[in-house]
């Protein structure tokens, strides 16, 4: 049975109560700089005097350390490593999220399930599998979307820490180096993330651009959230 709070029927097990916080997720794909913004953001709604929280994949200290095993030895199939992110989201979800919620903070998730419906689809999972997998999902307040095209991120990743195999999707045996198979495989999450978008009502945000000015335009959205349009530098005395 669904739950309005959740995507699906969320955890039937336990009674949250209420959840004064407000969960805020930012999507895009790899290189596009959601960490930088999460760091604004985070400082800049502290300065505004709300409480803050700050997730994202693999933090949880349950599954973290395995997941990071797993990626480095390339043994395991799209099903297994797809349930493995599903157990680490599920638990930084039930244990971290929504208990800061309950708290009434402010939860910043770099990225969410959406990133990870987006990669299993490309490695051949049904995305209703997908969908069916995060029904313990709780709707977000807010999702803003980084959009960017695949030059920019390229020049971004090629000038900064460089490429890896798995942002590159060189599992998917897509080309037999790290710049042809990250152009391909990044065309594909960014065709994938869109198509999410319209479906879960992202805000889109031009990424393509300086990150203050990619930082003051997420501003935006979230004073609507939380109804607060004005910035203390803005406020009259």
């Amino acid at each position: 049975m669904a739950n309005a709070d959740f995507y699906g029927a969320g955890f039937p097990y336990r009674d949250f109560g209420k959840l004064p916080g407000k969960l805020i997720v930012l999507e895009g794909t790899d290189g596009v700089g959601r960490s930088t913004q999460v760091s604004m953001l985070r400082h800049w709604l502290e300065e505004e005097g709300y409480a803050v929280a700050d997730t994202g994949l693999t933090r949880s200290e349950l599954t973290g350390p395995g997941l990071d095993a797993a990626k480095s030895g390339h043994t395991l199939g799209p099903i297994t490593m797809s349930l493995f992110y599903a157990a680490d989201f599920a638990d930084r979800l039930e244990n971290k999220i929504i208990p800061a919620l309950q708290a009434g903070f402010i939860v910043l998730s770099d990225r969410y399930f959406y990133s990870m419906i987006a990669r299993d689809s490309i490695r051949g999972i049904d995305k209703n599998w997908s969908r069916a997998l995060y029904g313990i999902a709780l709707r977000p307040h807010l999702i803003l979307y980084l959009q960017a095209s695949v030059p920019s991120l390229v020049q971004r990743l090629i000038h900064g820490r460089g490429l890896n195999y798995w942002e590159s999707g060189m599992d998917l045996h897509l080309a037999d180096n790290f710049y042809d198979s990250f152009v391909t495989y990044q065309t594909q999450i960014i065709k994938a993330l869109e198509e999410l978008a319209r479906e879960y009502n992202f805000v889109t945000i031009d990424s393509d651009r300086d990150p203050q000015e990619i930082f003051e335009d997420l501003k935006r959205p979230i004073r609507l959230l939380l109804h607060n349009r004005l910035t203390k530098s803005e406020r009259p005395f």
